[in-house]
């Protein structure tokens, strides 16, 4: 795995530069703990967030491992994915997934654009570039471009550059588990270690939640 450096090429890029230095005897690998704890969507549930670029190889490469592991997660587990906006088209491609997921329409989706990118070479550059591509995919394109252009997609594209920047991610795919927990693949050992190494946190989290009740 390589390191890329923010802003270059999409068609090169894939970033993995997250450093993992807390050891723990539950965790099967090296992980960071977040000094500042980033607040979580669902306080009463074990959150697990992927941070993560539609552009990015790698990214695309975990979907077929994540996926049915985010199946099969018990009740009390929260997922989430959060793009990773480092500016230009990281940004763009941020607000195109930030928009479907307003729409209700993300999960239908999600894996038609990241084939878009990575089998058929497509950018999605622009709103308009967008839009045509998910309306094949029955999403209505009027509709896609209004929320596009909200002032709450905006909002969100804020929220979660503000999460990912307190977060301190250089990378990606990473996955933060509870808010606390940092780590990408490179530092877990490939894509099944990463999510050994979640499923590690959301025990010891759970154990924290029990021992507090």
């Amino acid at each position: 795995m390589r390191n890329l450096f923010i802003g270059a090429v999409m068609a090169l890029a894939s970033l993995f530069g997250v450093a993992a230095h807390a050891d723990d005897a539950q965790a099967p690998a090296k992980y960071t703990v977040l000094e500042s704890p980033l607040p979580v969507a669902d306080p009463g549930k074990i959150e697990v967030v992927e941070l993560f670029w539609y552009g990015c190889p790698h990214c695309y490469a975990f979907e077929p491992v994540i996926n049915p592991w985010i199946a099969k997660l018990p009740a009390d587990v929260a997922f989430r994915r959060v793009p990773a906006m480092f500016g230009g088209i990281w940004d763009v491609h941020g607000q195109m997934f930030i928009t479907l997921e307003a729409m209700g329409v993300e999960h239908k989706v999600h894996t038609a654009v990241f084939d878009a990118i990575h089998k058929e070479h497509k950018m999605f550059k622009t709103p308009e570039e967008m839009a045509d591509f998910v309306a094949t995919q029955g999403v209505d394109k009027a509709q896609f471009l209004s929320t596009y252009n909200s002032f709450a997609v905006k909002g969100a594209v804020n929220k979660d550059k503000e999460y990912a920047q307190k977060s301190g991610v250089t990378g990606v795919p990473t996955l933060i588990v509870n808010g606390k927990y940092r780590f990408d693949l490179g530092s877990s050992g490939g894509p099944e270690e990463a999510l050994k190494v979640a499923d590690s946190l959301i025990e010891k989290e759970r154990a924290a939640k029990g021992a507090g009740q």
